[in-house]
């Protein structure tokens, strides 16, 4: 049995914890045979367990029990770490398949989004690492609701910076309190963002990412470049240009036919980090 989960970004700039987008770009799970201990290869790095302390293991002994037998895990992820690309909700959406496959849990879509915010404190990045696509998700007493939505067609070029960023340090950054009108300034963006995604206007979804009121502004040190690059890439033909997640990735939606100059300039002006491009993963989990 092989699990496959996509990357996502989310916020998209204002859609704060609750837009999130798949990309196709996968963490891989090859289930092998039962075994005396949890055994984890993976291509992570020497910082990422191989035992029962990987999050994906210990995932899916929380959700299954403890008494889940053992099994010989194979991981391969093309997800980047601490960028803000998900590679944590990753984890724990893997895990949770991994613990509803071996267990026959017969877990619905929603009771396991539901299960991931309980991991994640967000349903941003778990939700569409689950449905697929475009989703917007809210968690109302400890019950998530998300709607799922074709992104339309898009080009993503991303920037990975070398530097790795936790999301907690990221999040530490945030206000406790808003100022009631910048609040709401702030949501509308975001309302206006949604519908222009959902009528398929991506220049107008692309002008509202570049003015979120609620998380960006705070970010800056982590981000340094945002700025630069939004301007190099609308120069040559961009929607717009946002954070991925808490950063410090930074994601700029394009047409098709603009990606390879915007990728050939970013290369050029930040050679120290890494430009590739995606598209939006439309499936979420697959399980082969």
């Amino acid at each position: 049995m092989k699990i496959q989960v996509p990357a996502t970004t989310s916020n998209l700039g204002p859609g704060l914890d609750s837009c999130g987008l798949a990309l196709a770009l996968y963490l891989r799970i090859q289930v092998g045979a039962e075994s005396a201990h949890w055994e984890v290869q993976h291509n992570l790095g020497p910082q990422i367990p191989n035992d029962q302390k990987n999050l994906i293991v210990k995932t899916a002994l929380t959700v299954a029990g403890q008494s889940l037998p053992p099994h010989q895990l194979s991981v391969m992820s093309d997800i980047p770490v601490q960028r803000g690309l998900g590679s944590s909700a990753a984890a724990v959406v893997g895990g949770i398949e991994l613990a509803n496959r071996l267990a026959n849990l017969n877990l619905s879509v929603d009771q396991k989004i539901t299960l991931a915010t309980g991991f994640e404190h967000h349903p941003d990045h778990v939700a569409p690492a689950i449905r697929g696509n475009f989703v917007t998700s809210v968690m109302i007493k400890q019950h998530v609701f998300s709607v799922r939505h074709l992104f339309p067609d898009s080009d993503f070029v991303i920037y990975i910076p070398r530097e790795m960023l936790p999301a907690v340090k990221s999040r530490e950054v945030l206000p406790t309190t808003l100022n009631y009108s910048q609040a709401v300034a702030g949501s509308a963006v975001a309302n206006v963002m949604i519908a222009a995604i959902l009528n398929g206007d991506l220049n107008l979804a692309g002008d509202m990412m570049e003015h979120d009121l609620l998380q960006e502004r705070y970010r800056d040190n982590f981000v340094p470049f945002l700025k630069q690059m939004r301007t190099t890439a609308k120069d040559l033909g961009a929607y717009g240009t946002f954070i991925s997640g808490a950063g410090p990735a930074i994601i700029t939606m394009c047409p098709e036919e603009a990606t390879e100059d915007i990728k050939a300039a970013l290369m050029q002006k930040h050679p120290t980090g890494t430009v590739i491009s995606l598209s939006a993963d439309k499936d979420g989990i697959q399980v082969f």
